[in-house]
């Protein structure tokens, strides 16, 4: 086990990561940082569950100051292997840094509230087309929206935008961010998730996240494992709705212009989305009106 790290050399491997971790998060991670034996288990587990948190000590413990010989992917294996102290000074440093106003909290909410549904649900899509990198596929779900919350921090009007971009029948969702932006969260997702350390497919798959009509064209020579990371996360996208709850859409115009290409891609029909969507609404995941 690698020794843990000084409190300066976790603020110095941080720098750059601004996402704010959820309120209600940190509260439960508080509480068990109180416990004289604090439950590695339970840290890890509420980690996995926030962006920012899992960035934050994913960054952290693959850092050449730990000079580990193989990249970790698992937020429980990281928080082992960094240690109680370490991982405390992580959330606390966090903390300090996301003192945000009531109206922020309230925007992000319809961030926050999407990201450990859609990572979940593409666990079980993963497992359910025979996808073996699980792990990758949780990643992506918990990631691939990272850059929503930096685009809102820089532009007052950043949610605005983003409805008007999910409700465009014709373009991209990137297509009327670069338009009144100049840039996107899907590349800014990208260059945070690769400051982060996060595999590079992963990476290249949160830059293209919606662009599956190009990415599932015939011609297009992009590698197996893309492919099927990104058709796993846009029916996961579709059955947690995300378009309603980011998009404030009644309809999934994005999925309507490249689902056929994607059921075909994995060797899946609209039965088996349906039945998909079934059990996430029999477990409790929201998959109906926000």
């Amino acid at each position: 086990m690698a020794s843990e790290l000084t409190e300066a050399q976790i603020l110095e491997i941080m720098q750059g990561i601004k996402i704010p971790p959820q309120p209600q998060i940190l509260v439960d991670l508080q509480i068990e940082q109180l416990n004289p034996d604090p439950d590695l288990q339970a840290i890890s587990r509420l980690i996995s569950q926030d962006v920012g948190l899992s960035g934050a000590i994913l960054k952290v413990v693959n850092s050449p100051a730990f000079g580990l010989r193989s990249q970790i992917l698992s937020v429980q294996q990281a928080v082992s292997l960094i240690g109680v102290g370490s991982v405390i000074n992580v959330i606390n440093g966090l903390a300090i840094r996301s003192e945000l106003s009531d109206e922020n909290i309230v925007q992000l909410n319809r961030f926050w509230d999407t990201t450990t549904d859609i990572a979940n649900t593409s666990v079980d899509i993963a497992r359910f087309i025979g996808f073996e990198q699980t792990d990758w596929a949780y990643m992506l779900g918990l990631f691939h929206n990272c850059g929503i919350p930096l685009m809102m921090m820089r532009f007052d009007n950043y949610f605005k935008v983003m409805e008007e971009s999910y409700g465009h029948p014709e373009k991209r969702v990137v297509d009327t961010e670069n338009e009144l932006l100049n840039t996107n969260h899907a590349v800014i997702g990208y260059y945070t998730a690769k400051s982060w350390r996060i595999p590079k497919p992963i990476c290249d798959v949160i830059a293209e996240h919606h662009n599956a009509t190009r990415y599932f064209q015939p011609d297009n020579q992009s590698d197996d494992t893309r492919k099927t990371l990104l058709g796993i996360l846009k029916i996961a996208e579709h059955i947690c709705g995300n378009y309603r709850i980011l998009g404030r859409q009644s309809e999934d115009l994005e999925w309507q212009a490249s689902s056929a290409e994607i059921l075909a891609y994995l060797g899946i029909g609209d039965y088996d989305i349906e039945q998909l969507t079934f059990n996430y609404q029999e477990s409790g995941v929201s998959v109906q009106n926000y």
